[in-house]
């Protein structure tokens, strides 16, 4: 009778995810101990919860911030006398975000199988990136900046944000999903500020000294944080040895692949949006707006998505998600002849598929359910890989839709013009996204 109670705890679990297990993997140490030791700091809340909440914030939009605010320094870069003529100035960025994401499983397992560099990768991450950009400001070829300013900065960036992923499950539990919401709000926040503030300094001093300037600037920022960007308690226990065998699970297959389809239309807004306000007659500084816009409504959607997947099933807030990413692609973006609906736009996919990730934490703990050898935080790490291969893929993708003209002049709103096409690939990739939920629907999963 006790063997069968026990076979039917992980579909209890699954179908009430707010009482998931605190690490949602296949530790085996007892976790009723761990998590009510009077010796270390409380979960879910207090003071020291909160401060390495903060530190995970700022972590997360120092990093991420900056590497999105690459389209800034490329507008310079091209103009720059020692760079004119070169056609991979781009591969910066692309450099930069891919090493972020596609790292993430390599970093992660580095940190599991050397448990005693956990407390201070990010510490020691942060003084590499800072490095990193000082060392570009003196580069002279397009080579060294990819190096420097795209490899670099990117693989250090990854170093420094693992240890958030790792430790996340520490310090929260019932409101895991809602702290990675907050967090991931911090790249929204600075996507809003560095912007503005790189751009002066560009125009004012030249991208040498604005890297310079970045380098001490994000250094500075991070390095307070520092001191609670750590683990609950001082001697973490043994994590179990590194199982991949998870990637033959069919829930783990039918997440991420809704994650990287929905990841190739993600990044085409931020892109393309503030091109086609001022194709519709905005000014440069309305039609930068639109990505201003689509930050603030993201901070907002990755605390809103991040809070509900704490309390309803994983496959509830990527409905939300899809719906509102589809719906406002589909008709405010592609319908509009007007700069004023892309402002709508930007609030209502800013809130919905550009809070997609928000999910992440509970799919994590959802696909351990299902297979409970997986660690949570690989299967993060991966869903992160996966966001990274949808990014490659959107670059060449997006610009061969943008030559094809698919339906200019021959269709309504945004269809008929140049970037018909990416208004199409944008709703379909989020429409694609949502294949989990047809799943869960099917019982698949």
């Amino acid at each position: 009778m006790e063997d069968s109670e026990h076979e039917k705890t992980p579909r209890t679990v699954c179908k009430e995810p707010d009482l998931a297990s605190p690490t949602g993997s296949s530790q085996t140490f007892d976790l009723e101990l761990e998590y009510n030791d009077p010796k270390a700091p409380p979960v879910d809340g207090g003071l020291h919860a909160w401060l390495f909440l903060a530190a995970c914030f700022m972590v997360e939009g120092t990093v991420w911030g900056f590497a999105a605010c690459f389209g800034v320094f490329q507008n310079h870069y091209r103009n720059d006398p020692a760079f004119q003529g070169s056609h991979a100035i781009a591969a910066i960025g692309t450099c930069a975000m891919g090493m972020a994401y596609l790292l993430s499983p390599i970093v992660m397992a580095i940190l599991i199988a050397l448990p005693r560099l956990q407390r201070w990768t990010s510490s020691i991450a942060f003084v590499v990136l800072s490095l990193s950009l000082a060392l570009s400001s003196f580069s002279t070829t397009v080579t060294h900046l990819i190096l420097s300013q795209g490899i670099a900065y990117g693989t250090a960036a990854c170093f420094a944000y693992a240890p958030s992923i790792l430790f996340m499950p520490d310090w929260f539990v019932k409101k895991k999903s809602l702290a990675f919401g907050i967090v991931w709000s911090g790249s929204g926040l600075t996507g809003i500020i560095f912007p503005l503030i790189l751009q002066s300094l560009l125009d004012r001093y030249g991208w040498q000294t604005t890297l310079r300037i970045s380098s001490v600037a994000i250094f500075l920022l991070a390095a307070p944080f520092m001191l609670f960007h750590k683990p609950r308690r001082p001697h973490r226990p043994p994590t179990p040895r590194l199982d991949l065998s998870f990637h033959r699970n069919r829930a783990y297959l039918i997440y991420q692949t809704g994650n990287i389809l929905q990841s190739i239309g993600f990044f085409l807004p931020q892109i393309f949006l503030p091109s086609y306000a001022q194709l519709l007659g905005a000014r440069a500084l309305h039609a930068s707006t639109t990505i201003t816009v689509f930050n603030i409504a993201n901070m907002f959607g990755c605390i809103l998505i991040g809070h509900l997947a704490d309390r309803h099933h994983v496959t509830k807030c990527i409905l939300i998600s899809t719906t509102g990413g589809v719906l406002s692609t589909f008709l405010l973006w592609g319908l509009s002849q007007h700069p004023a609906p892309l402002y709508l736009f930007s609030i209502l996919y800013g809130c919905t598929g550009g809070s997609f990730s928000s999910s992440w934490s509970a799919t994590a703990t959802e696909v351990t359910h299902f297979h409970p050898a997986a660690d949570a935080s690989m299967v993060f790490a991966f869903l992160q890989t996966g966001r990274g291969i949808g990014n490659v893929i959107s670059g060449p993708l997006s610009e061969a839709l943008l030559q094809l003209r698919l339906w200019e002049g021959r269709a309504w709103g945004a269809y008929g013009t140049a970037f018909g096409g990416l208004v199409t690939l944008t709703g379909t990739t989020a429409l694609l996204g949502g294949v989990s939920v047809v799943a869960r629907w099917l019982n698949w999963i």
